[in-house]
């Protein structure tokens, strides 16, 4: 429990410091973003790793799920809707590979090489659950394609999902 509240902290504050850097304010969704980051990223970990590990996994996680975020919207033009891919996907990338560095210990390791053989099993496990997400995305997506369609049209994309589809609005402005 302690580990995770440390990562999520230190993502938190991390996210909101680069944030703060580039923009000139903090922001609260970017602030949460952050700590959203800092849970995907520990959470593989979270069982063999320290206090110092979460810290350090929480300042990673802060930083390259930020700068992610603006790779996957900016460079790759991917509607990716509430950083989805960017914080957990990546976060959880990042903090199953940690494992194996700040938890080497925790499997009963004490060297260099049992980190690189546990590394090893780590992106073993990385590229098995890649491959499975691929492919289970790809029937998900087709299904989704035959039965209600991907997007809606830019129309109804500018109304509002809540009036269009289901003929109500989320705030009352007066």
């Amino acid at each position: 429990m302690l580990v995770t509240h440390i990562s999520a902290a230190v993502a938190s504050l991390t996210w909101m410091v680069i944030e703060w850097k580039k923009t000139g304010k903090p922001g609260l969704v970017g602030i949460v973003t952050g700590m959203v980051a800092g849970l995907a990223s520990i959470t593989p970990a979270s069982g063999n790793v320290g206090p110092l590990g979460a810290v350090l996994i929480g300042l990673m996680a802060g930083s390259i799920c930020y700068f992610a975020c603006g790779f996957v919207k900016g460079k790759l033009k991917i509607d990716d809707t509430l950083d989805v891919f960017a914080v957990h996907g990546v976060g959880g990338i990042m903090g199953t590979i940690m494992v194996a560095v700040f938890g080497t210990a925790a499997f009963g390791g004490t060297g260099v090489d049992d980190m690189v053989g546990q590394l090893g099993t780590q992106l073993f496990a990385l590229g098995v659950v890649i491959a499975w997400s691929a492919v289970a995305t790809t029937i998900i997506v087709f299904v989704c394609k035959k039965t209600t369609g991907l997007r809606v049209d830019q129309e109804v994309e500018h109304t509002g999902l809540d009036l269009a589809e289901h003929g109500e609005t989320a705030y009352h402005f007066e």
